[in-house]
């Protein structure tokens, strides 16, 4: 039987590429007790922003638990930008050979949700899309299901507070300004688990946190007309000394809303019993904007997402699977 340790390595070599993921399917095909995979993604969010990692700028307590206890990379290299970086997770394949164009999966290719469905997983996807504006493409993919954004939508279009655009197994969802976009699609996979809870599934999750526009989340301190209330509203001025805040002020609160949905989900699969046998992964699409400066212990680090330099590729990765509590 294969253990997980070595299936962490096949899994996590590469940067969770579609050629390891093939050959463990391989392997595990015929089993009765085939991990779950649950695959997160977070959008421009680099190495320095995690504690694990030793940021000290951000709240990242349930990427910290998850780092420790599981296993945590130093050496993740994305691509610089969004796309690339989608087509090569999805792919298994570097840019030089398959890439096409920016928002372009190539048509010929055999993304890991291809290889899970043939094995007989249960496949979803949610979260931020850009790799083609066809909603018929989803299920051919290999994805059973699906809530993305930037599917068909214009990118300009909301996607946190008062999300439009967001399309749901083939059908748009209504616009709703009470509503913010990462619940959407976050509450979408927590329904997606349930509902598959007995047999193996896949979970692929490229989120949309926390990425530009900068903007309040649902748990960030506002007030409006004097009184507290539920949802996303605008930050009173006296919270910055009686100045409007500049936007990249609003960045903390966005990367601890994305550790709090991944809090959200690891607590969802602890209360089915799910946990011990899924194969949880967390990494980023690139690194950070460059009007974010973070700190990495005492050192300053500006983002430089679109650059060559390694602050623009260098990527978290943290991988758990307990396999039981006794597995090794």
């Amino acid at each position: 039987m294969i253990t997980r340790r070595n299936f962490l390595r096949l899994c996590t070599a590469a940067g969770v590429m579609a050629g390891p993921l093939a050959s463990l399917l391989g392997a595990q095909k015929s089993g009765s007790n085939r991990p779950n995979i649950l695959l997160m993604m977070a959008d421009d969010l680099g190495y320095e922003c995690i504690g694990a990692n030793g940021g000290t700028s951000y709240k990242t307590p349930n990427l910290n638990r998850l780092a420790a206890e599981g296993m945590r990379f130093e050496h993740c290299y994305a691509q610089p930008l969004c796309t690339p970086s989608r087509v090569q997770i999805m792919t298994g394949i570097y840019n030089v050979r398959d890439y096409i164009d920016f928002g372009s999966l190539p048509s010929d290719a055999t993304p890991f949700s291809q290889l899970f469905k043939e094995a007989g997983y249960a496949t979803s996807i949610a979260g931020k899309w850009q790799l083609g504006m066809d909603r018929t493409m989803i299920r051919q993919l290999g994805f059973d299901e699906y809530c993305l954004w930037s599917l068909e939508a214009d990118e300009k279009t909301p996607r946190y507070r008062g999300p439009t655009g967001f399309i749901q197994n083939g059908k748009e969802l209504p616009a709703d300004k009470n509503l913010y976009g990462p619940d959407v699609v976050s509450d979408f996979l927590l329904d997606f688990i349930t509902r598959n809870k007995t047999r193996p599934f896949l979970c692929y999750y490229p989120m949309l946190l926390p990425h530009a526009p900068f903007s309040p989340t649902p748990d960030s301190p506002m007030r409006q007309n004097g009184s507290e209330r539920g949802g996303v509203f605008t930050r009173v001025k006296n919270i910055f000394g009686g100045k409007e805040p500049k936007k990249t002020q609003y960045f903390p609160d966005m990367v601890a809303y994305m550790d709090k949905i991944v809090g959200k989900l690891a607590a969802h699969l602890e209360k089915l019993g799910l946990r011990d046998n899924t194969l949880t992964l967390f990494t980023g699409d690139n690194g950070t904007s460059q009007n974010i400066h973070s700190m990495l212990g005492n050192k300053e680090v500006i983002g430089a997402k679109g650059s060559t330099t390694t602050r623009a590729r260098s990527a978290s990765l943290s991988a758990l699977f307990s396999a039981g509590r006794g597995g090794k």
